[in-house]
């Protein structure tokens, strides 16, 4: 068969983080507010996002970049809740 090219490439990495991240979380292994999930969600959504953007695909370049932005805040949200710790 033809080698995959790569937006498809890029696109299966970004679809197996998202759906690795959702089944850890479904079995307990990460906290969804946890940085691990949060981290794979931005990293995934944002892989998927530019595949999409690469076939021109824009229900979904829509879709993976309003991922993106969402796990984005949920990151700045925790980050902000981090507790300072004194010197």
């Amino acid at each position: 068969g033809s080698p995959m090219d790569a937006a498809t490439w890029i696109g299966s990495l970004g679809v197996a983080l998202l759906l690795l991240a959702f089944f850890l979380n479904l079995f307990k292994f990460i906290a969804q507010d946890g940085l691990a999930y949060i981290g794979l969600n931005i990293a995934g959504a944002g892989l998927a996002c530019l595949s999409s953007w690469m076939i021109a695909f824009m229900p979904f370049v829509v879709l993976e970049a309003v991922w993106c932005l969402v796990a984005a805040a949920a990151l700045a949200k925790r980050l902000r809740a981090a507790p300072v710790q004194a010197s």
